[in-house]
């Protein structure tokens, strides 16, 4: 059980909330947001207009709304704004973003009542989720569509997932014990308005990010030590001159990756070779801005889901409601388009590196790694599909945050696109992890050439992992289920997980 104390919750917090662990908020956040319940109360009875409260919403907020409409109100936001599109986001984003939201109200600034709360936490606990179309969010004013979605179904109106089926909205809830909440004053407002979302579907791509970084560090010391290459780049001296911690760090790892190797000892003296390619000489530089750049995403996340992104907010200590602008996703946009550009140049370099090994000029290995050329195709598709899959990863990497566009009548005249910017990540990431998988079959397949000379203990597991699955290609066959199975490894972990050494990543 993770249990979240809003303000503290860390990337790992979230990343174990991301792969299915339960959820709830800690105990000493109740009556701060019991507090901020009751300072709305007072807010309505002095029956001054308080934007979000008794006014219209957006371009409307000049036309003041009677204290008999208010429940109507916030209905009537729920349902208007619930206009998302698309395919439903997946379970595990969803749960994301409900933990969010739940992380957000625990701030006791958004004046929702202790009762809204903790139906959040049943549909949790029940792993009862809204169907939330993946379309329509701008990224300011918050997710509206999105997070409507979410509160609609909260209201009885849509529809749920329970483990998998879904049924409308309010036979789900009564199936799980709940009954359909009436929204009380701002609570509307409050449930759909923030960066949840957004910030949800960036988490869980820097999370994904994360894991084909690591496996990309293995399958990258096992292409040098598949094409003889050298590991004198990797010296410690080298990056700690330059100072980037990346760099530095996967320097070390990528020596360490190889220290032992009798494939390195074999030629280190003799090769005539003076300097290898990019693609292998240059990974600490490569992929250690990547971690600097995955590291500052992370950052911006774990600031932005401990804070509260809604609006207007209360301020219980002296009854105000202070409109601003936390709604702005502007730092989640700028994190998913850092996160976009690294998945793109993981998968870069190793399609790179792919291709060195199967080109005879540079690797030295037989043309395409297979032992009868000609006859057989060898690796010679597998990587035209990896490079497919990196032309499409550099086609999704424009920056999404410089892309804004006026909504709302020009009230909403500038906004993040932080819900799209982190939309696409999880299909960048699963393009990256297919060329990782391609590059770990290469990798292994010329590492067998050179029996029987053994790697380092690390790279040997890597490959006794792959091993496993996928035997070494002597002849041409179907190929599709080698990949399919060697990007399941990357994909869960298992590559990592398997070699018994620390990598750097981003989540502490």
């Amino acid at each position: 059980m993770i249990v979240l104390t809003p303000g503290t919750a860390t990337l790992s917090d979230w990343r174990a909330v991301y792969r299915g662990e339960p959820v709830a908020l800690h105990e000493s956040c109740r009556d701060a947001i019991a507090a901020s319940a009751a300072s709305v109360e007072r807010i309505v009875a002095l029956g001054r207009p308080v934007y979000g409260i008794n006014t219209g919403f957006g371009k409307l907020a000049s036309v003041r709304i009677e204290a008999d409409d208010l429940a109507t109100l916030q209905r009537n936001i729920v349902l208007s704004h619930a206009a998302g599109v698309g395919a439903p986001s997946p379970r595990a984003i969803v749960r994301l973003m409900m933990a969010l939201k739940l992380a957000s109200f625990g701030m006791g600034a958004s004046g929702v009542r202790p009762a809204t709360v903790v139906m959040i936490e049943a549909l949790l606990a029940a792993d009862a989720l809204p169907v939330i179309p993946c379309q329509g969010s701008v990224g300011a004013s918050g997710d509206l569509a999105p997070l409507s979605h979410m509160a609609a179904v909260m209201s009885g109106v849509g529809e749920i997932d329970i483990a998998g089926r879904i049924v409308p909205a309010a036979d789900g809830l009564a199936k799980v014990g709940l009954t359909p909440l009436e929204l009380g004053p701002k609570e509307g407002l409050a449930l759909l308005n923030g960066t949840q979302f957004s910030t949800a579907n960036a988490l869980a791509a820097l999370f994904e990010a994360e894991t084909v970084f690591q496996a990309a560090l293995i399958t990258g010391a096992l292409s040098t030590e598949a094409a003889k290459g050298s590991d004198a780049p990797f010296d410690h001296r080298i990056h700690r001159l330059r100072g980037h911690a990346g760099q530095t760090e996967v320097g070390d790892a990528l020596r360490g990756l190889m220290a032992g190797s009798a494939i390195r000892a074999s030629h280190r003296e003799d090769d005539p070779r003076v300097q290898d390619p990019y693609c292998l000489r240059c990974q600490p530089q490569v992929m250690g801005a990547a971690l600097d750049v995955l590291r500052q995403a992370g950052h911006t996340l774990e600031v932005e889901a401990n804070g509260v992104s809604d609006n207007p907010l209360i301020f219980a200590d002296t009854d105000e409601a202070l409109s601003g602008g936390n709604f702005h996703a502007e730092p989640v946009a700028f994190a998913a388009d850092m996160i976009a550009l690294a998945i793109c140049e993981i998968g870069s370099i190793s399609e790179r590196r792919i291709a060195m090994l199967v080109d005879p000029a540079l690797s030295g290995l037989p043309a395409f790694l297979t032992p009868r050329p000609g006859l057989n195709s060898g690796f010679m598709i597998p990587q035209v599909t990896a490079a497919a899959l990196v032309s499409e990863n550099k086609q999704r990497a424009y920056p999404a945050s410089v892309d804004s566009i006026p909504t709302s009548a020009n009230q909403e005249d500038h906004v993040s696109m932080a819900a799209h910017g982190a939309r696409r990540l999880l299909e960048m990431a699963a393009n990256a992890q297919a060329v990782v998988g391609i590059e770990l079959l290469a990798a292994a397949q010329g590492c067998d050439f050179h029996a029987p000379l053994r790697s380092s203990d690390a790279l040997e597991r890597a490959r006794a992992c792959l091993r496993g699955q996928v035997s070494t290609l002597d002849e041409d066959r179907h190929f599709h289920p080698d990949i399919a199975s060697a990007t399941a490894l990357v994909r869960s972990g298992a590559l990592v997980e398997g070699i018994g050494v620390n990598l750097p990543g981003v989540c502490a």
